[in-house]
C-alpha cells in the first residue's frame, strides 16, 4: 500500500514527502508475536522491560522494580506485576527516565528493530553529551596525581579546599605537643 507522494519502492517522487521507515522482516515480527502470551494475558514487568531492551538483563529489571524505579500507570510495582497492552511504564535507569506505552506484550528478548515496535516512546530526550562533565580524565602513563593536580580537580568539582578549612582536631594536638604536654 503506497502513501500519497511515495511510490511502491518507498522513494520520494518529488512532492516533498519523505519515504516511510523500513520495516523489519516478517520473520522477526512473527517471532515477537510468537514470544507473546496467548489470549491477551499479561507478562511480568521485569521480563517485559528486558524483552524490549530497556534494561540489559532481567535481573537489572527486577532490581529496578525492587528499588522503586519502575512505575506502571503511576504505581510502584514489584517485578511480578503483569503488564498489558495500553499500560504506561516509567523506568528511571542510568540517569534518565524512560516513559513508554505498551503496544505489544512479549516474553522473549527480540532484536532492536522489533523491540521498538513493542512500545511507544514518550521519553524526554537524553541530555547532550557535552552537558555531562568528565570526571578528571588523565593521560595514560602520567602516573599518580600530584597534590597540585588533586587540588585543581577538587576546585573544578566545586569541593572545598581542605587546606583552607581549619581542622580543629589537628590544632588541638599541635597545641598540646608545643606546650610540653604528652600526647596519648
Amino acid at each position: 500500500m503506497a502513501s500519497e507522494g511515495v511510490d511502491e519502492t518507498g522513494t520520494d517522487d518529488g512532492t516533498g514527502t519523505a519515504a516511510p521507515a523500513p520495516e523489519p522482516d516478517g520473520d522477526a515480527v512473527a517471532a515477537a508475536e510468537a514470544a507473546g502470551p496467548s489470549n491477551g494475558a499479561g507478562v511480568r514487568v521485569d521480563s517485559w522491560i528486558w524483552s524490549v531492551r530497556l534494561v540489559k538483563t532481567r535481573s537489572m529489571g527486577a532490581a529496578a522494580c525492587k528499588g522503586g524505579h519502575v512505575r506502571v500507570n503511576g504505581e510502584r510495582v514489584k517485578p511480578a506485576h503483569s503488564v498489558h497492552v495500553g499500560d504506561e511504564v516509567r523506568l528511571r535507569h542510568e540517569g534518565r527516565e524512560r516513559i513508554v506505552i505498551v503496544k505489544q506484550v512479549i516474553r522473549k528478548r527480540v532484536g532492536p528493530p522489533v523491540a521498538v515496535q513493542c512500545y511507544v516512546d514518550n521519553s524526554p530526550p537524553p541530555p547532550p553529551r557535552e552537558a555531562i562533565a568528565p570526571a578528571g580524565i588523565r593521560d595514560r602513563g602520567t602516573g599518580r596525581p600530584t597534590k597540585r593536580d588533586r587540588r585543581d580537580l577538587e576546585r573544578l568539582r566545586g569541593l572545598p579546599d581542605p587546606g583552607t578549612a581549619p581542622d580543629a582536631h589537628r590544632d588541638t594536638h599541635r597545641g598540646d605537643a608545643h606546650r610540653g604536654g604528652t600526647h596519648r
